[in-house]
């Protein structure tokens, strides 16, 4: 019952329009209020005192009226509503928020043999930076992660061979091309695609700031290409339900499957208002919870700038209140969009702490691609909690330091410990991380230690250059499975200089790591990195080298 009081609460302050409450006192009350939340003007009542029943007990189909919807009691300008390409203008980072680490550290594997982290297979900070390279803007280097940067592109890596080993694990080796005394060790994953036949029933509640943060060309239009290009995925057994969130927050469509009724709400929604995102993060849980589809998917797709102002906007008690939600088997993924005032550290943690993934959309080409393309990626998993730790044999690594992943370390002992959360890979989905090592005898970043004692070369240290591990959680498993791959000496030997699909990733790495101002890439200029990408074929490989070009230019005094 105070549950259902609370959500009642929060509902009956949202103003949806067109008059559609039923209670001309409520609608005063709106009205009086000042929130703004614009919607399609569908017949019926949008909030029922009792979200629980209004998502588990669908009403008849609804009839829309295409005619300009209402704001207040009045019909809002037609132009308010008419589709304004996306104009790229430079931002102000400072007005903008992340949570940059400092670059990580170089270790000596006699002291510290052993990195242990969590996946990552976001790609929010790729297009994030991308959007300030086409403004003719360096990005702030908070805002750059490289391992995001290399998992954007895919690679080719094995399929697994098994289901219930549901990714493969490659490594390889070269040269690295910045330093030639080093090299360059490649883990990469992969994880089994899952045939769209066989995909599982998917209960989705669509999330939409309508917030006056988000009256701009690039956010709530750009939200509406985005949500309405995953809605055209749908297959017969899926459910969408629209929750919107301004000052209040509100139920704007319970769960459907008529795609022209799902488009026809997402193309009403207008921006106005504070931005509560607790109150609307509480009733997307609560919506997912009362159409639970057992043994299905199950998720939020939340689409804001990130600019929480109103109710529970400080990070940690919303990342606290996700993580309470999070074993309830109803996951978060969000996509960040706009300029100027966003939010991305809010962003990438909550999805981090939801179980889910973050993307940032900059264009209506990249919301096709994270929403359309990589629908499967995106919202089913195939793996949880996976961590990698990786054991160096001091006899053939002095030192080394991993490219990226630094907001993803794990503590050694974290590796076996089932509680820790980590991160989750979808159907399809691939993981990259890469390390620069330096091979035992040849001078590293430290210089040598007076009392350091010579690593034996007896058993496997004779012929091993380090000891993968993989640790995975199966969906609905709360014991973890191991993988164990053994990483042969013999690689640094027949090292050359990266090719192909190697030399991309690498390209990728560099790129990311002078963006983050890597002293130890000083020397290796931009022209290298695009000559390391080479030419492309593919679009987007083609797109990064131009865009590693435009960083060059942008860099010079």
């Amino acid at each position: 019952m105070a549950k259902s009081k609370l959500i009642a609460a929060l509902v009956t302050t949202t103003l949806l329009a067109g008059g559609l409450l039923g209670c001309a006192a409520r609608q005063e009350q709106l009205q009086e209020s000042g929130d703004i939340v614009v919607t399609s003007t569908r017949s019926g009542n949008y909030v029922d005192q009792d979200p629980e029943v209004s998502v588990s007990s669908p009403p008849p189909p609804p009839s829309f009226s295409l005619a300009a919807p209402k704001v207040m009691g009045r019909t809002a300008p037609e132009s308010r509503y008419r589709w304004v390409p996306p104009v790229v203008v430079p931002s102000d980072p400072g007005n903008e928020r992340y949570d940059g680490k400092e670059v990580s550290p170089v270790h000596l594997t006699r002291a510290e043999p052993v990195s242990t982290f969590s996946i990552d297979v976001d790609t929010g900070a790729y297009a994030n930076t991308r959007r300030f390279l086409n403004a003719g803007q360096l990005p702030p280097r908070d805002a750059v992660r490289t391992e995001e940067m290399i998992n954007y592109f895919r690679y080719a890596y094995p399929l697994p061979e098994r289901r219930d080993a549901p990714f493969s694990v490659t490594t390889d080796m070269a040269v690295t091309p910045w330093n030639p005394e080093t090299r360059l060790l490649r883990v990469g994953l992969r994880g089994y695609d899952l045939p769209r036949s066989q995909r599982p029933a998917a209960n989705l509640v669509f999330l939409v700031d309508v917030s006056g943060s988000m009256n701009d060309p690039d956010k709530l239009p750009l939200v509406k290409t985005a949500l309405i290009g995953l809605a055209n995925e749908l297959k017969p057994q899926d459910r969408v339900s629209i929750v919107v969130y301004a000052g209040a927050a509100g139920l704007v469509l319970p769960p459907t499957n008529n795609k022209a009724e799902i488009r026809a709400a997402l193309e009403h929604l207008g921006a106005g208002g504070s931005t509560a995102g607790g109150a609307g993060l509480e009733l997307a849980y609560e919506v997912a919870r009362g159409s639970f589809i057992k043994d299905g998917v199950n998720r939020i797709v939340l689409a804001t700038d990130g600019d929480f102002n109103v109710g529970v906007s400080d990070t940690r008690a919303l990342l606290e209140m996700i993580e309470k939600r999070r074993d309830s088997s109803i996951t978060l993924t969000t996509l960040g969009f706009g300029q100027g005032n966003y939010n991305e550290a809010m962003m990438e943690q909550i999805a981090d702490r939801g179980n889910g993934n973050y993307a940032y959309i900059d264009s209506a080409l990249e919301a096709r691609k994270v929403l359309a393309e990589q629908m499967s990626s995106t919202l089913f998993t195939i793996a949880g909690d996976v961590k990698i730790q990786v054991e160096f044999n001091p006899a053939a690594v002095s030192q080394y330091r991993l490219l990226g992943y630094e907001n993803r370390a794990l503590r050694e002992e974290d590796f076996n410990n089932d509680k820790v959360d980590a991160g989750e890979i979808g159907a399809g989905h691939q993981v990259t991380a890469i390390y620069e090592v330096v091979p035992t005898g040849k001078p590293g970043w430290i210089g040598p230690r007076r009392y350091e004692e010579a690593p034996a070369a007896s058993g496997p240290a004779g012929s091993e250059l380090a000891f993968v591990k993989l640790r995975y959680k199966l969906p609905g498993q709360t014991t973890s499975k191991l993988i164990e791959r053994a990483v042969q000496r013999s690689l640094i030997a027949a090292a050359g200089t990266p090719k192909g699909d190697m030399a991309f990733a690498v390209a990728v790495a560099a790129y990311g790591q002078k963006l983050r101002g890597d002293p130890m890439l000083a020397g290796y200029d931009w022209t290298r990195v695009a000559a390391l990408a080479g030419e492309q074929g593919d679009y987007s490989r083609s797109e990064f080298v131009k865009l590693v070009s435009l960083a060059g230019s942008l860099a010079r005094p």
